[in-house]
């Protein structure tokens, strides 16, 4: 991915709340810029806020407008939102479509964020059942850590660098 430096990720459950994980970015100097979720299409209400059917008309108001503010997020095989134009270059990219012959949902697009295959697929397939991956992109190594360690107090299931991702790829 072309945008600053290096960044962090963090799986989260279905029952997680975004809003409380994104104010402790924010309070930590991260901007929703900087910021990019790939939601589980089963994540409550997220599929919803596509659907023009919706008796919730008010309530996916509110939740596009609250996606529209961040760097980016997508909810595989529902829609995305993109506001970066660091992020709308990674992940336009059709490189990483023509890598994966087998993807599952999100790896494409966990691909396009400079994810290694082998956990793009892996990441791909929790997102099935999981909730949400956050991503934030970090201008520098020690923000990154602070931000893996702000992530994991908040709950997430898994945290990391994508440098160590990369890392532990490279040696597998």
């Amino acid at each position: 991915m072309s945008t600053k430096g290096t960044a962090a990720y963090a799986m989260y459950p279905r029952n997680v709340d975004l809003p409380q994980v994104v104010c402790a970015l924010n309070r930590a100097g991260f901007g929703n810029e900087d910021i990019c979720m790939v939601l589980s299409p089963a994540l409550p209400d997220a599929a919803s806020v596509f659907d023009s059917e919706s008796s919730k008309g008010s309530a996916s108001a509110r939740m596009i407008a609250w996606f529209s503010g961040f760097g980016a997020v997508f909810i595989p095989t529902v829609g995305f939102f993109i506001r970066s134009q660091a992020f709308f270059q990674a992940l336009s990219s059709d490189q990483s479509e023509q890598n994966v012959p087998t993807q599952s949902r999100g790896c494409g697009t966990l691909l396009g964020l400079g994810f290694p295959q082998e956990d793009a697929r892996r990441l791909g397939r929790e997102l099935c059942d999981f909730g949400a991956l956050v991503y934030v992109s970090c201008p520098e190594s020690a923000k990154a850590d602070g931000a893996i360690q702000l992530l994991r107090n908040m709950g997430a299931r898994e945290a990391s660098s994508l440098v160590a991702a990369r890392v532990a790829a490279a040696a597998a």
